[in-house]
């Protein structure tokens, strides 16, 4: 993958901004929270209704489907954006299980983007995690060779002052 650019760090900064609309940061919430279907036909049943959780269910979904695609063909830098998030991972693991339902239902490409973005996500910490984990055992935020830390300042104790 290519180095990260500033509009990769613009393009994160503006999908943080949407995921702050009250709307969606209620959707978010219910999902994470409040759904708990774990067949599409209970998904069908429960929230499909035209109800608030119907909309909830569509918007959440909808957002990450279209997130994941913007990463998996490349718009935005997976690197950057794999830094900087990890919810999408929440998600999926909240919703995997009504997916086969609903791509037999609907379409077999139904949230693959999404899954598909998952998987790589997850390999990128495996694959990422020995090098950040030495990182931080060195005492570098950018590098192993990178400066170290300052030593934290040892302050004198005042003097008592006589009166």
């Amino acid at each position: 993958m290519s180095k990260p650019t500033a509009a990769d760090a613009e393009l994160v900064l503006r999908l943080y901004e949407i995921r702050r609309d009250p709307e969606l940061r209620k959707a978010r919430q219910w999902l994470i929270s409040e759904f708990k279907a774990t067949t599409w036909e209970e998904v069908e049943a429960q929230y499909l209704t035209g109800s608030e959780p119907d909309r909830f269910f569509r918007m959440v979904t909808s957002y990450w489907e279209m997130l994941a695609a913007m990463v998996n063909r490349g718009v935005l830098n997976e690197d950057i954006y794999f830094d900087t998030t990890g919810e999408h991972v929440v998600v999926w693991n909240k919703i995997k299980a009504i997916v086969p339902g609903a791509r037999a239902k609907i379409r077999p490409t139904y949230l693959w983007n999404l899954e598909q973005m998952v998987r790589r996500h997850l390999a990128w910490r495996e694959s990422t995690y020995p090098t950040a984990e030495a990182v931080i055992e060195a005492g570098s935020q950018l590098s192993r060779k990178g400066p170290k830390p300052p030593k934290p300042l040892k302050i004198k104790k005042a003097k008592k002052r006589s009166r």
